[in-house]
């Protein structure tokens, strides 16, 4: 399993969560776990998703989906699982 991190964090607006649920469901990525919140009017969401059947490289769906935050107005950045783990250790 290819997993990946994707971070997603801005100002509350409708639609974010469908317009980043519907780019990975139309390149064949897999969501394994989200986690949203809002606090005080911002966004904030992590999501775990599974790249195995990905239609695009890593590099492409990481550049396609800055330009679909830049294009909503939220920042989104995605990491691969193993370098999230090893940034994050105890």
């Amino acid at each position: 399993m290819k997993k990946t991190i994707i971070t997603v964090v801005g100002k509350d607006t409708v639609g974010i969560i469908a317009k980043v649920c519907t780019y990975l469901a139309d390149n064949q990525i897999n969501i394994l776990d989200i986690s949203q919140t809002i606090v005080a009017d911002y966004f904030n969401m992590m999501m775990i998703v599974d790249r195995s059947n990905a239609l695009k490289s890593f590099g492409d769906m990481s550049d396609d989906l800055k330009a679909v935050g830049e294009e909503i107005g939220v920042m989104i950045k995605c990491q691969r699982e193993e370098i999230f783990d090893m940034m994050h250790r105890v």
